[in-house]
């Protein structure tokens, strides 16, 4: 019995909940509340900020909405200023452009924190169609949200994770079901959107790979002509489905340079070796172990379930090869993971009843959870109070439009960590009226872009594929305190540095005369060059 035969089973009809369930919100909707309020209250929207490089999108998206055009050369750093830029995510610069000029950060938060949450709850809804019982589900939910901890940021990856869910389950759907096929039409019009957010739109070329690759080995492998001329038209669909999506990949302000840049970028061997979020994964990590627990309840699966479909297999081998190969990629590898895995291990353990291999006690305690998971579910799937989330955020925008306070209490109240980024020390460049660039790390780059420019400019931040190769080696020599650590310095005419307290940097400029102290506080050191010596 597939995914789609156990979606068929699930009763429809006359509910003894009634009209009551009208009322009550089912176990997505929950998970979207829960979620959605936690990110944004003040419990972890400064997690939601902790990465810097919102900050340059912010500011990117002002200077378009201010020149109505689309930004082409880099104008935050004075190292590449006026050269080349390609703002591959133009489209969400400008949304949370509008939205921080509507509602400031708590805007943005508010609005990360609802697709993020848009994108779990919509996985566990997607699990739940395709055949897992809600025991399993949230089980593989809870491990795929633990694994997302690690890359849980205001960026527009976050989009990229809620299109890769919608994505897969339109292909998948599409496999088996003739009539779900004309939604692969769908996919075209998400490719224009998609590649216009965010340059994960290559997951989506890749899984459409994966599912050709699979038809054409059915197609080849069958000897019924009447399948086979199914099989071949499968294979048609898919092939013109993919021309058009490319097609509309090149509706972007680049065309096909963009494919060419990113192509450039991500098989650069020094860059992905040398960007942490592109390194494997440091399995010591609470998220990373929960990758870990999913793979081996994969493991699990694979084994005791009855030949899944090659598709299944082709996507659990990407999934595990980009979770393995790359940090970045854990949380859209535990996503999809959720979503093949979840009907495979509902499906072993309602079969479980079968296997005499398994003790008597182990086929009753599989056999009274797969039973109980399954009537939670028909339950679950027969609420219809979907009209919970919709109020929950019309209630985070009523908050946030009148500055995150409510009832004599601070709701939201999103702002950078000042123990993870610089805040008193750029209250200070600005007190001082500093307007000379400011050397500081790439990781506080984006936070540097959103304070001050255009007051300021930096010489660095985490465009990583603007900066290129040899210039990150070269800044790499200085912040690592390598022979010829002075160059990046010296020949670019620094004067002013900004510093992680305790940094090596810091400490061997604390011991050069030509630098002081300008400021210092437990998270930052400002430096300024004597210009005298």
């Amino acid at each position: 019995m597939d995914s789609r035969a156990a979606q068929i089973e699930i009763p429809v009809g006359k509910s003894p909940l009634g009209w009551f369930r009208f009322l009550f919100p089912s176990v997505a909707d929950l998970i979207f509340i829960i979620l959605m309020t936690a990110m944004t209250g003040r419990a972890l929207n400064s997690r939601l900020l902790g990465d810097a490089s919102i900050g340059w999108h912010i500011r990117n998206g002002d200077l378009m909405l201010k020149s109505q055009a689309i930004t082409r050369a880099d104008p935050f750093s004075v190292t590449m200023g006026g050269q080349p830029w390609f703002a591959w995510e133009w489209l969400y610069d400008v949304v949370i452009a509008g939205i921080h000029q509507w509602l400031g950060l708590n805007g943005v938060v508010l609005f990360s924190a609802v697709v993020i949450a848009a994108t779990f709850a919509l996985t566990l809804r997607l699990t739940l169609r395709r055949g897992a019982d809600l025991l399993v589900s949230a089980l593989l939910l809870a491990l795929s949200l633990g694994a997302s901890m690690i890359h849980l940021f205001a960026r527009p990856h976050v989009l990229s994770w809620l299109f890769t869910v919608i994505w897969f389950q339109l292909l998948d759907i599409s496999e088996n079901e003739p009539v779900d096929s004309r939604r692969l039409w769908w996919l075209p019009g998400l490719t224009l959107l998609w590649v216009n957010l965010h340059g994960g739109f290559v997951v989506g070329f890749v899984l459409l790979g994966l599912y050709i690759i699979s038809a054409a080995i059915r197609w080849y492998r069958c000897e019924q002509r009447d399948m086979h001329a199914n099989r071949a038209r499968r294979l048609q669909q898919l092939g013109l489905v993919a021309a058009a999506s490319l097609l509309a990949s090149l509706v972007n302000p680049y065309g096909y340079r963009l494919h060419i840049h990113v192509y450039r970028y991500l098989s650069s061997r020094w860059l992905m070796n040398h960007i942490d979020e592109f390194l494997s994964p440091d399995f010591h990590g609470v998220a990373q172990q929960c990758f870990v627990m999913l793979l081996l309840i994969t493991i699990v699966a694979l084994a005791v379930s009855r030949k899944p479909r090659l598709s299944q297999v082709l996507v659990i081998l990407f999934a595990t090869y980009s979770g393995l190969y790359t940090s970045r990629s854990l949380p859209v590898s535990a996503l999809l993971l959720t979503l093949v895995i979840g009907p495979l291990l509902t499906r072993a353990i309602n079969q479980s009843g079968d296997n005499h291999a398994l003790s008597l006690r182990l086929r009753r305690f599989l056999s009274r959870w797969g039973t109980f998971g399954s009537r939670m579910k028909i339950v679950d799937l027969k609420l219809r109070g979907h009209g919970w989330p919709l109020i929950a955020v019309l209630a985070g925008l009523m908050v946030c439009t009148i500055g995150g306070t409510g009832a004599s209490r601070q709701w939201v109240n999103a702002n950078f960590d000042a123990k993870r980024f610089p805040v008193q020390a750029v209250n200070q460049i600005g007190q001082r009226n500093i307007r000379e660039a400011i050397f500081a790390p790439d990781l506080w780059g984006g936070y540097l872009i959103y304070r001050l420019y255009p007051q300021s400019k930096v010489f660095v931040d985490d465009r990583h594929d603007l900066y290129g190769e040899q210039f990150l080696k070269d800044y790499l020599k200085t912040i690592r305190l390598t022979p010829g650590w002075k160059g990046f310095l010296n020949d670019r005419n620094v004067r002013w540095v900004l510093l992680p307290a305790g940094s090596s940097l810091a400490n061997m400029l604390e011991l050069t005369s030509q630098w002081n102290v300008i400021y210092r506080d437990e998270t930052a050191v400002l430096f300024s060059r004597d210009s005298t010596l």
